[in-house]
């Protein structure tokens, strides 16, 4: 697929990618940038993250933290060490005693962290969501990784490519009551049914975004549908998974695995051969993204409405949309010929 060219540069830096230093006690990274915001005054900005020690997050967060030292303001972060519903709260209301200018989080759940969200606003905090959202009275703005449009559209190119156009193919999904999954997932079928009439969708089943649950799932399906040529899942668990099976079985080379990854867990599906494709957002670009609109709302430049405009550094410019949303871009593919650029 195309993709930008400010976003795959933004890609390329993520090689050498590293872990942010996070305090055994679920404490804070700081850092406060050499300069100061365009407005004359430093911003601050605090990324709550599901929990610490995330790969992904460490990756979202040292976009965000990398933004903050752009635009010269102070970074921190801080966070739970379990992502439960509730976990974020205490996190929430010491920022906001602190004064922090803006929270950047990604939501354990969307309604339990929402009273102090609230209180923090009331403070005159800002609020971004990023990632995972809440109910969008609860926050100024949400940071979407991609459209649940792009999403879907992707995953089925990529099958379509993989497949020759034609066969069976069969989804390996998150929980079945898995909100976003299963709007991808519905969109898929009518991509597939739209574009696509020469691939049969079989089943849809669903490994709980466990690993063993996953696996046998997978091992259910090839038994079941010997025709098959395809899995398809929109989960980085179920994927993995599934390419796992695929490449220690007859069925390598045989049925393709595509769906959504991250290049640390399919490194060595894609090197072997088991999988062609996968796509994922870039979680340092969502980051990067995230803390640069903090600063937007901060300085008064936005105010959450749809249609408001900003930049974000070497991201470039973006609006919000409705409910106050804004979207990253397109999902990016990874392949054998780009994944050695990425450690996330």
């Amino acid at each position: 697929m195309k993709f930008n060219k400010k976003r795959a540069s933004a890609l390329t830096a993520l090689v050498a990618s590293a872990a942010l230093t996070l305090s055994a006690c679920g404490g804070s990274d700081s850092s406060e940038g050499s300069g100061s915001g365009t407005d004359g005054k430093s911003v601050s900005v605090t990324f709550l993250p599901k929990n610490l020690g995330n790969p992904y997050f460490d990756t979202s967060d040292k976009g965000g933290k990398t933004a903050v030292k752009e635009f010269g303001g102070k970074f921190s972060e801080v966070g739970p060490q379990e992502a439960s519903p509730d976990a974020q709260v205490p996190f929430i209301n010491t920022a906001a005693q602190q004064g922090v200018n803006a929270l950047v989080v990604s939501a354990n759940d969307p309604k339990a962290i929402g009273d102090a969200l609230e209180e923090a606003r009331d403070a005159g905090t800002k609020v971004v969501t990023f990632d995972s959202d809440v109910e969008p009275e609860y926050r100024d703005l949400f940071i979407n990784q991609a459209s649940a449009e792009g999403i879907a559209k992707v995953q089925v190119k990529m099958i379509a490519e993989q497949i020759g156009g034609k066969g069976q193919i069969a989804i390996l999904s998150a929980a079945a009551n898995a909100t976003n999954q299963n709007t991808w997932i519905d969109l898929m079928k009518k991509d597939l049914e739209a574009n696509h009439p020469d691939i049969e969708l079989v089943d849809t089943v669903y490994g709980n975004d466990d690993d063993q649950t996953s696996f046998d799932k997978t091992s259910a399906l090839l038994q079941k549908y010997p025709k098959l040529k395809g899995i398809v899942s929109p989960t980085t668990v179920g994927i993995a998974a599934a390419a796992r099976y695929v490449s220690d079985s007859d069925y390598k080379g045989k049925v393709k695995v595509t769906g959504l990854g991250t290049p640390n867990q399919m490194r060595e599906y894609v090197e072997n051969g088991t999988v062609d494709a996968f796509a994922l957002w870039n979680p340092e670009d969502l980051g990067y993204l995230a803390a640069f609109a903090a600063k937007a709302l901060v300085d008064g430049d936005i105010s959450g409405k749809e249609g408001d405009k900003f930049t974000a550094g070497k991201l470039g410019d973006y609006t919000v949309g409705k409910d106050g949303v804004v979207v990253l871009g397109d999902p990016f593919e990874f392949n054998k010929d780009n994944i050695g650029d990425f450690d996330f």
